[in-house]
């Protein structure tokens, strides 16, 4: 039976990818695991491995193409001893260039969504495709053994890393007698309407502008802000941060940093940024008020264990956020390390899933640009985002007298359903005190 590879849904929020390379040509033969695609997602370029073994009959969507939908057929395999070129005439004809509409996912998190009970008994009665399973976030093996004992992965619960459907998991669901129901939330919310284009247009000259295609990014970041703003309660805590003694202490320690050889020349082992000072900050401020390091569901509180701090990155046609994992437990110099890899490899779009999703926060620093203050806007799951400007020279009123000092303002968005505003102002003050006092991040 010939197997069919569709496009599949390498991130929670991709509705389609552009097929960048494929890594294998018609008449190759592949085993489960073997890398045969490149796609580029709405964030990263990323590998494609092979779910099954065959040869490739049927390369139906080819290189460069751009917005393939997900689930959309693009290869065929034939299993051994079947006519390849037959297999591939079937199948182009029995695709017929239509696209096979994509499976319902959350939109604020990293699993797919729980099917419901009689879909999952009725899907048990017949072996389960590759296109059923291809976006879903599980291992070359679990997959394989899923289809071999006719399982739905998309009702199995993944206890590898983020999630990830393994081994294990696949076994446990076969001794149960069936599929073991994923966990989840219900749908997300329903879409905004779409606007009226021809009114918009209406009101403009024609040939007084062009249409520039939207890229993928920038419709995930136009979907997920307006959800955020529209089913997210913001409200807005903002400070003022004396960075005296942050900014002494930055350069007291790249003053300390040890040289390192590097090639022919030498460099300092690390130089901080007041933005790495500001993560940690976040990350201790997270630490040291619990209770609003929490993500919110309609069924109870995430209360989270470690301060995850995404920070925003712009990108070409977008931004996104890599998360330093952990970042209250981490030195300075490790999250400035880090920081600049993230930072490399997002505007390579060279991200892995795991790098940008999830995360307890989010840290937004406009203060680059010379912007005094803003609100950003929040990261679901995450229920805070701290909005930062920049540091300037202000008059300020100490021992009472006059005096000039660097200030920078910091502005704290809250989701009102998890955090209250006396939570929000006790998490600030803290950022604030930690900003003040900035041995505390040596701690």
């Amino acid at each position: 039976m010939s197997i069919k590879i569709t496009m599949p849904a390498l991130s929670p929020t991709m509705e389609a990818g552009n097929l960048a390379k494929w890594l294998v040509k018609e008449g190759d033969s592949v085993r489960s695991g073997d890398v045969i695609a490149e796609i580029e997602t709405d964030k990263a370029t990323m590998e494609v491995e092979a779910a099954d073994e065959g040869v490739v009959a049927k390369l139906v969507v080819p290189a460069g193409s751009d917005n393939v939908k997900v689930n959309s057929l693009i290869a065929v395999l034939a299993e051994e001893g079947e006519d390849a070129a037959q297999i591939a005439k079937t199948a182009l004809a029995e695709n017929d260039g239509a696209a096979v509409p994509a499976p319902q996912q959350r939109e604020a998190g990293d699993r797919a969504l729980p099917v419901p009970a009689g879909q999952i008994a009725a899907d048990e009665q017949k072996p389960v495709s590759i296109a059923k399973t291809a976006g879903i976030f599980a291992s070359p093996l679990a997959r394989r053994m899923a289809v071999q004992a006719g399982l739905n992965l998309a009702a199995i619960a993944g206890s590898g890393p983020y999630g990830r459907i393994i081994q294990r998991d696949v076994e446990a669901a076969k001794q149960a007698g069936g599929a073991v129901a994923a966990t989840g939330a219900a749908a997300g919310p329903v879409p905004a309407p779409a606007a009226d284009e021809s009114a918009i247009l209406a009101v403009f000259k024609p040939g007084d502008y062009e249409i520039v295609p939207h890229h993928p990014i920038r419709k995930v970041i136009a979907r997920r802000l307006v959800e955020s703003k529209q089913y997210i309660p913001h409200f807005y805590v903002t400070a003022d941060c004396n960075l005296d003694a942050l900014l002494k202490l930055r350069s007291d320690l790249n003053m300390a940093a040890p040289v390192i050889k590097k090639g022919e020349g030498s460099a300092p082992a690390y130089r901080l940024s007041v933005n790495d000072m500001v993560i940690k900050a976040v990350a201790v401020a997270l630490k040291r008020v619990p209770e609003a390091n929490v993500s919110w569901l309609d069924s109870g509180m995430i209360r989270h264990k470690h301060s995850d701090i995404g920070v925003a990155v712009a990108i070409p046609d977008g931004l996104i956020t890599p998360i330093i994992r952990q970042a209250e437990e981490k030195s300075l110099s490790a999250i400035s390390a880090e920081m600049k890899d993230l930072i490399k490899r997002a505007k390579q779009m060279k991200l892995k899933p795991e790098e940008y999703q999830g995360g307890t926060s989010s840290v937004s620093n406009m203060g680059m640009f010379g912007v005094k203050n803003f609100a950003a806007i929040i990261n679901p799951p995450q229920a805070t985002i701290f909005a930062i400007g920049a540091g300037e020279k202000r008059a300020t009123v100490k021992d009472g007298a006059v005096a000039i000092a660097d200030i920078m303002s910091v502005t704290l968005s809250a989701d009102h359903r998890a955090v209250d505003g006396a939570l929000a102002a006790e998490l600030v003050q803290c950022f604030k005190n930690i900003i003040e006092n900035p041995l505390a991040l040596l701690i």
